[in-house]
C-alpha cells in the first residue's frame, strides 16, 4: 500500500498534462469517489463545495461493509472536512484540510450484537487536479485520532473495535468530476 501511494504520488506530481492552462479554475463544486477505499470494502462519494479563492468546504459520506476477525461492521461514516488551499486557487490545487468523522456501525460476532459510535478528526494533506474537460483526481493523506463506544443489544461486549480507535493514518485517492 505505501508503494502504490508514493508512486502515485510521485507519477502525478510528474505528469503536467493534468493542470489547467489557467491558474484558476471556473468550476466550483466536485463530486468525486475515494478509490482506495474500495480496497477496505467502503464505497465513499465527496461533495466540495468552493467559497472564496483559497477556501473549500467537502462533505465524505461512506459506507462501511468490513470485518476484523470474527467481528463484522456494517454503517455510516461522515466526514465534514474545511481545505485551505493556500495559494488560492480553490478546488485546484495544494491544500490542508482539517476534518472530523463520525461513524455508526452494526457490529456482529457470531449471537452477538452491538452499535458502535466512534467521532474523531484529523489533518489530511493533498494535492487536487482539474483537468480542461472537468476531470478531477484528488490525491490526499494525513493522521487521524478517533474514540468510541460499544453498545451491546445481545450476547457479551467482544468485539474488537481497535481498528477504529486511536491514531490512524488516512489516505486516499479519488476521481471525478468538477462542475
Amino acid at each position: 500500500m505505501k508503494k502504490f501511494i508514493v508512486l502515485a504520488l510521485v507519477g502525478l506530481l510528474a505528469i503536467p498534462a493534468f493542470a489547467q492552462e489557467s491558474n484558476v479554475s471556473e468550476e466550483k463544486n466536485v463530486v468525486k469517489v475515494n478509490t482506495l477505499s474500495l480496497i477496505v470494502g467502503t464505497g465513499s462519494i465527496f461533495y466540495e463545495r468552493e467559497f472564496n479563492d483559497n477556501m473549500s468546504g467537502q462533505l465524505g459520506v461512506a459506507y462501511l461493509n468490513y470485518s476484523v476477525e470474527d467481528t463484522k461492521f456494517t454503517g455510516l461514516i461522515l466526514t465534514p472536512e474545511y481545505r485551505f488551499y493556500p495559494k488560492g486557487n480553490a478546488i485546484d490545487g495544494f491544500y490542508l484540510a482539517p476534518y472530523v468523522r463520525y461513524q455508526n456501525f452494526s457490529l456482529k460476532a457470531d449471537a452477538d450484537k452491538a452499535t458502535y459510535s466512534n467521532i474523531g478528526g484529523g489533518l489530511a494533506i493533498g494535492r487536487q487536479w482539474i483537468t480542461k474537460s472537468g476531470f478531477t483526481m484528488d490525491l490526499f493523506f494525513g493522521g487521524h485520532y478517533g474514540s468510541g463506544k460499544v453498545e451491546v443489544k445481545s450476547g457479551t461486549d467482544t468485539f474488537d473495535t481497535g481498528k477504529f480507535e486511536g491514531f490512524r493514518t488516512r489516505v486516499g485517492f479519488a476521481i471525478g468530476f468538477a462542475f
